[in-house]
């Protein structure tokens, strides 16, 4: 680093404080950068009927590591899974990844999302960082500074780093332009007992309405599922009673995990993929995460996404003491930027592919799922991607 005293180096706002925000501002302040944390309210533990939070998370190796050089890896129980079984709705065909193919122990990790964050932000208490519960009126930058004018008050920063998700408050107040590509499709979120363990395997289907996940927990008989949909559909499971639904979403993973015994509240969520003309507007404000881009959750890449911004953040702070000097983050939001188009283009694709109910392209499907599963190569190249080992964007 060019610099050594806190004094000289830029102080920054960090605006959100979700993992990836808390993971940013953790970090920064490690490098020695004066730094804020500004969130509307501190975060609390959800936890459903059954003993978990329904919102759980998977995280790659890479962003295990991120997390564990930021303090919080280890302060909530996570749930390793060792394989993947991926098939669809119509035909044969499968692909399982398992994690001795990709030479590591484990394909990744799911962990409660609430329990995460909150240990983020007991860390951030411990290490001094300044915490600002707030709403954010305007962001004002300027050639010296940004203004954020909040509910009760002002600051100035030297830096800010957006990381207020999908509905970034900061990425309105800049009116910042976002290409979305709305899906017409809702997701339902929730969390099952089943009669068979789950075999530390994530499993999921491909329905012609959209793909169905189940998703291993700490406990062997418990996933957390997230099932996408028409809209249509959704309005009519979300009236079933528990009994109902669980015979539906058993039927629909073909009872892999045999009967599905008990069902928790039921979500649901509209899915769009949308991502920002410019992560970097300003040279003093900056975006990451899902302010910067949104993906269908199908590959459950959106947080590991928002952790490789955060990695690739630090890349350039490693070596700056003023986050605002001319140009600095040119190659980081063209690398990001590409990175983000490549990911929702691949998603999109996916998602049309899969939601093609006619016969011909269902016997594509099964023979290229044939194919792809017979390549081993190839195989250990897609499952080092989704683990954040190798970028192909």
């Amino acid at each position: 680093m060019a610099e050594s005293s806190t004094s000289q180096r830029s102080r920054v706002a960090v605006i959100g404080g979700g993992l990836v925000g808390a993971t940013t501002a953790l970090l920064l302040h490690g490098l020695g950068f004066p730094v804020t944390l500004v969130d509307r309210q501190r975060p609390k533990i959800n936890t459903g009927a059954l003993g978990i939070d329904i919102r759980n998370v998977a995280l790659s190796p890479a962003s295990r590591s991120l997390l564990q050089q930021a303090g919080i890896w280890g302060e909530v129980p996570a749930t390793p899974y060792h394989h993947m079984c991926v098939w669809e709705q119509w035909g044969t065909a499968e692909v399982h990844f398992d994690a001795a193919d990709a030479g590591v122990p484990e394909l990744g990790w799911l962990i409660e999302m609430s329990p995460l964050v909150c240990a983020a932000w007991q860390q951030l208490e411990v290490v001094g960082v300044e915490l600002v519960e707030a709403s954010i009126q305007h962001v004002v930058p300027q050639t010296d500074n940004v203004l954020l004018q909040f509910d009760n008050g002002a600051q100035q920063f030297d830096f800010v780093i957006a990381a207020d998700g999908a509905q970034s408050v900061v990425r309105k107040a800049l009116n910042l332009g976002v290409e979305q590509q709305h899906l017409d499709q809702v997701a339902i979120a929730t969390v099952v007992r089943t009669a068979e363990a789950h075999q530390q395997t994530a499993w999921q289907r491909f329905l012609v309405e959209g793909p169905l996940a189940f998703l291993p927990a700490p406990d062997p008989q418990v996933c957390s599922v997230v099932w996408s949909q028409t809209k249509a559909k959704a309005e009519q499971r979300l009236q079933l009673d528990d009994a109902a639904f669980a015979e539906d979403i058993g039927h629909a993973i073909e009872h892999r995990l045999g009967e599905v015994l008990a069902v928790d509240q039921r979500f649901s969520f509209p899915l769009t993929q949308q991502r920002v003309k410019q992560c970097a507007p300003h040279p003093r404000v900056l975006l990451i995460g899902d302010a910067m881009r949104v993906v269908h959750p199908l590959a459950g890449q959106g947080v590991n996404l928002g952790l490789e911004d955060v990695h690739n953040v630090l890349q350039v702070a490693a070596h700056q003491s003023n986050l605002a000097a001319p140009d600095i983050w040119q190659r980081f939001a063209r690398q990001r930027q590409t990175r983000s188009a490549l990911m929702i283009q691949v998603m999109a694709t996916l998602q049309q592919v899969y939601t093609n109910p006619k016969p011909a392209m269902a016997l594509l499907r099964n023979l290229g799922v044939q194919t792809f599963n017979a390549l081993d190569g190839v195989k250990r190249q897609v499952m080092r991607e989704a683990m954040g080992l190798s970028h192909l964007g």
